[in-house]
């Protein structure tokens, strides 16, 4: 039975587990090489792990193993301890969370019996599944109440990627596996899938293992990203910050790109900024209030809340001028937004094509919470290019002194310099 670490993680809910894979490794008949070769691999209760590497290296085939959709060669998997590699297979999978690309929901079933489908399976009574359900659809971001009685398509792509993770979660793993689970949405909806699963790990403290080919997304959500070379050789496997300033050889520089400083800017939170108020009226509010509003602020300009409190528009004091009794055809719409959760990344791509200059910051269910705006985000890549230059002066004076004493010379100008 594979069960909790016993780790801090959201109420009532099981948390991490360790995982450690040893000498995994996979043969097909037929084939001279093992497509897995030998990958060992130690996995703290309540990380998210990133399996990065190019096509075919290995790396959907080394998490398949793990709940073992693919039966390993030779090697043993380790869960919190307990040797799975013999156990029932079938079992097993019940006790770890799976997601994969395009969700996988059954098309027959509705919302509810898609997350239903484990509970029901494991044994859990029919008030406790309910129940079960409606939590998890609210926890990814769904009313219980609109989604329910729903069929997958008649669902968004980035709705059936939230109601697959909800279907992993529903009956509480300690381990979710997760292969390429946002690959098939558009660039928009994948950036708020990965803040929503950031926000998620917050909450639950999973050990998350994903696999991806785009290094952006495993630098954005990875605690640990393990770079695999053909045959899943593990060439690296340290924190996004290790890899990008001090990446192990030419392999994994290749895998890392150009641009490694910014590409630091995945490594930040909008949370972990500055978010200013900013001047709000609603829909509701009467035409002559939203323009005294205007005229007696500090700004050129309010940001216009729905009825559900989302950003809806972007009010300048010309498009009051121009309203005439209505502000139907008034302002500009807010096309872009980003959580808290979001990456300064995220975040400067959304100011950089907004002409304001700013990017309204949301939270769970699209509520405003304040702006983010280029002066902010710019003192912020300003801060971390100095830290950036800190650490590679301290690394190369660390290594004159390695070199100083593995040579016996002495620090220049002197014993005493």
């Amino acid at each position: 039975m594979v069960t909790s670490n016993g780790a801090a993680g959201g109420a009532g809910s099981t948390s991490g587990a360790t995982i450690q894979l040893d000498g995994l490794t996979k043969r097909y008949p037929g084939t001279a090489n093992p497509a897995v070769d030998n990958v060992s691999m130690e996995i703290k209760a309540g990380e998210t792990v990133i399996l990065v590497g190019p096509s075919g290296c290995g790396k959907s085939t080394t998490l398949k193993m793990i709940n073992r959709l693919i039966e390993p060669s030779s090697g043993r998997i380790r869960i919190n301890d307990e040797d799975v590699t013999d156990m029932d297979p079938v079992k097993l999978r019940r006790q770890i969370g799976y997601a994969i690309q395009s969700s996988g929901l059954f098309p027959h079933m509705t919302v509810g019996e898609n997350i239903a489908l484990v509970p029901k399976m494991v044994g859990w009574s029919k008030s406790k599944v309910k129940d079960r359900v409606e939590e998890m659809l609210d926890l990814v971001g769904l009313d219980p109440r609109e989604f329910h009685g729903r069929y997958p398509r008649q669902l968004s792509g980035g709705q059936q990627q939230r109601v697959g993770v909800a279907r992993a979660l529903a009956a509480d793993p300690p381990v979710l596996l997760m292969d390429e689970p946002f690959g098939a949405v558009d660039p928009i909806t994948r950036d708020h899938l990965q803040d929503e699963l950031i926000r998620l790990q917050h909450e639950l403290h999973k050990t998350i293992v994903f696999v991806t080919h785009d290094f952006d997304e495993a630098i954005k959500l990875g605690d640990r990203i393990a770079i695999l070379r053909e045959r899943s050789h593990i060439a690296q496997f340290d924190t996004p910050e290790a890899i990008l300033t001090n990446p192990a050889d030419d392999f994994v520089s290749g895998f890392v790109g150009a641009g490694a400083a910014l590409k630091r800017l995945n490594l930040t939170r909008v949370r972990d900024v500055e978010i200013a108020e900013f001047p709000t009226v609603t829909v509701e509010d009467p035409l002559q209030s939203i323009f005294n509003k205007l005229n007696s602020g500090p700004h050129n300009e309010l940001l216009m809340l729905d009825r559900k409190n989302r950003p809806y528009k972007w009010l300048r004091r010309g498009d009051l001028s121009r309203a005439k009794g209505s502000l139907a055809n008034a302002g500009q719409l807010v096309h872009d937004t980003v959580t808290r959760d979001a990456t300064l990344h995220d975040a400067l791509e959304a100011v950089l094509t907004d002409s304001g200059g700013r990017v309204a910051v949301t939270g769970r269910r699209g509520e405003y919470i304040g702006v983010v705006d280029m002066e902010t985000l710019m003192t912020s890549v300003q801060e971390m290019l100095e830290a950036d230059r800190l650490t590679a002066f301290e690394h190369q004076h660390e290594l004159a002194e390695q070199r100083r004493e593995r040579t016996g010379q002495e620090p220049q100008g002197g014993a005493d310099a």
